[in-house]
Formats: structure tokens, sequence, C-alpha cells
């Protein structure tokens, strides 16, 4: 049982405190820097309470970066810490008619909230391991779009250069990458020769890995309408480069991230990758950004951590259309649907429950919506079960 509660308000370089013990009476309050001196002010400040540590619970909101120092010292130190969305306190603090707002009245309105709220606050990330996985997981998240974003470029000043090539292939593929680093224009094939066209495709290995011959691509360049840019033919081959490091980069993130996934979640992860067509590669991001699943009493509120649940506007008679709240985990939500995506792909109960509901009348959106949500009870199942995935869970 919980017999002191602390909010902190976080900013970059300090923090205000606010505790209260579990008739609502204020205990202490404080303001302390970011930094060491402010942490050990707080652990006296705490510790002089007399209360044992498992009696009190600490409650921050996320705030990007500069929670995580303090919400990772206070774990250590053995104290139940919290990260509590910032939208759910903003709407609890509009009960108070009052409108002032300063950081030590922020941090009493967050410990008031988890005093009135002791029996559901549950704790998000507490173990430094899945702050590791989801730090990862989000940062190759960052480098997929960063790659994303540098073939767009690529296609577009390819545009310019040569055009045609596009049709011929994939130029995305390793061999054309490293052919259009030496050859970036049709103007610069043209003025090629055969043999200096021939080998800027060959590998190490020395296979030919393209769908179209380089006779075929060499003809193209000489039919193409390409401008003549010499500040395109510069730019081209530094985009590449960057796409071969970011390629090379994700990699490298991947592997870490699944195995410092099987380390600390092994279990977890065999789990959800029963489910056929869910892969490491997406389990465990999703893992990593769902946090303790035990922290979840149950599949409605892993549904709604993600920001999938419908958001209903009724009014009397008037009923409006059903959205997604989106009020969730943005990172996590995204996850959900690429595991959806890929699951209705493969034969089985979830693209047959897909294709049902579309022959039901619902649109495409409505009926992957649907089968998000049936994925997630599943897994939620599965888990709380400790179960590998079975056709007759999905009954």
């Amino acid at each position: 049982m919980q017999t002191l509660f602390i909010g902190i308000d976080v900013s970059k370089d300090s923090f205000a405190v606010a505790a209260l013990d579990a008739q609502g009476e204020t205990a202490f309050s404080l303001t302390a820097g970011m930094n060491k001196a402010g942490f050990s002010e707080l652990l006296k400040a705490i510790s002089s309470r007399r209360v044992p540590r498992e009696e009190v619970v600490v409650a921050m909101e996320s705030s990007g970066c500069y929670h995580i120092n303090l919400f990772s010292f206070l774990s250590a130190q053995g104290f139940r810490t919290v990260v509590i969305n910032p939208l759910v306190v903003a709407n609890f603090s509009r009960l108070s008619l009052r409108k002032t707002k300063t950081d030590r009245k922020d941090a009493f309105t967050i410990a008031k909230f988890i005093l009135s709220h002791r029996d559901s606050v549950e704790p998000f990330s507490i173990m430094p391991a899945h702050q590791d996985l989801r730090d990862l997981a989000r940062e190759r998240e960052f480098t997929l779009k960063m790659i994303s974003s540098i073939k767009n470029e690529i296609k577009r000043l390819l545009q310019s250069t040569f055009p045609e090539l596009e049709h011929l292939g994939n130029v995305f593929s390793d061999t054309m990458l490293q052919f259009l680093s030496v050859f970036p224009s049709a103007r610069l094939i043209q003025e090629a020769e055969p043999a200096a066209i021939l080998q800027a495709f060959e590998q190490k290995d020395k296979r030919m890995r393209i769908s179209a011959s380089p006779e075929k691509i060499r003809q193209a360049a000489q039919n193409s309408i390409a401008a003549v840019s010499l500040a395109k033919e510069m730019i081209l081959p530094g985009k590449i480069a960057t796409l071969q490091h970011l390629d090379e980069r994700l990699a490298e993130l991947t592997r870490t991230l699944v195995k410092l996934c099987e380390t600390t979640l092994q279990e977890d992860l065999k789990i959800i990758t029963s489910i056929r067509g869910v892969s490491n590669i997406t389990a465990a991001p999703f893992l990593a950004e769902m946090g303790d699943w035990r922290g979840f009493r149950s599949y409605k509120q892993l549904i709604a951590f993600a920001g999938i649940d419908p958001s209903i506007h009724q009014s009397g008679t008037f009923l409006g259309a059903s959205r997604l709240s989106k009020r969730g985990n943005r990172h996590l939500r995204r996850l959900i649907w690429l595991m959806t995506f890929c699951a209705i792909r493969m034969e089985g109960p979830f693209k047959a429950y897909f294709t049902r509901r579309k022959s039901e009348g619902l649109p495409f959106r409505k009926a992957l919506f649907a089968t998000a949500h049936k994925l997630i009870r599943v897994i939620f199942s599965m888990l709380n079960n400790r179960t590998c995935f079975a056709v007759q869970q999905t009954a």
C-alpha cells in the first residue's frame, strides 16, 4: 500500500517536486537542479519522511528526453516510478477552476492525480532494458524515415539526369547504386566506353545482379531526354553514399535491437513471433514500445495506449463518424498497423477475418482496423497465458 505520493514536474535544467501523504496533506515540496546535487536533495527529502520505499510512488509526465535521467535514478533507488501521459494530467487539471500554471502547481497536480488514481496508475518502462529497447526501436524508425527521404531525393534527381532508368529495373539494388555512383547521368554514359560501363556494374564476386543488361541501359542513355546538369551529377553520388551508410546503420540497429530483445524478452518474443507473418524485425520494436505488458489490466488498455481505440462523437440523436482517437503511442500504433499488414498477407485466421469483414461491407481501412483489434486481443491473451499462437485462439 502506498502512503507517500510524489509528483514531479520536469524541465531541461530543473524539476519541481510535491509530495502528499495518504490523506492528501502536503508532506514536502522543493525545486532542485537537474544534476547530481538536485537528485541527492530529492532523495534526502524522501528519506526524511521515514516511509518504506515500497510505500512510495513517484510520478512524472513524459517530457521527451528530459525526464529519463531522473526516472532512471529513482527506479534504481527502488522507488515505484511511473511516467504519465501529459494529456491525462492535463484533463485532470481541468477539474480545477483556477487556471494558474506554475511548475510547483503542476507538481502538486501530478501528486493529486496519482493519489486519486492510486489503484489504477500503472508503471511504464520501469526496467532500464525496456528503455534501451525503446531507444533502439525509435532510432531504427528514424533511420527508416531518413532512408525513405533519401530514396525520394535520388528518384527526383534521376528524373533530371536519367529519367528512363527507373523503368529498366530497381535503381536501389546494390549493383545499380554502385553503377550510378560512377555514372550518375545519361550524358556520362553516352560519353563512356562500353568496357567502362560494364566494369561499373561488376560486383566483387563478378556476378551481374540487375534485371536490364548494361547494353540496354547504354541504349536507353543514348535516347534519353535527360537535361544536362553538372550540379545534379555531383549531388547524386553523395546521396547514394548517404543511402548506403544509412542502410548499413539500419542493419546494425536491427541486429542490436533483436539481439537485446532475445536476451531480455526471449519468451515474449517467441510468443509473438509464433503468429505467422510477424517476424523478429516487427515483434522486437513492438515489445520495446509496449513496455511491460503486465502494466495493462486488459487488452482494451493496450489498445487505448496505442491510440487505436475508437473516438465516438454523440449528442442527443446526433451520432458522428467513429474515428481513431490517435491519443496514444504513435510509434506503437505504427507497429501494430505494420504487424497487421504482415498478418493479413499470410494464409490463416487473420487474413480470413480481414476478408470476411471486407465482404460484410467494411472499407479497407475499417476492416484493417478491426483486424488490428483482433491481433492485439490475441497477443495480449497469449502473453497473459504464456502460450504460443494456435488457430483456435482466434475463435
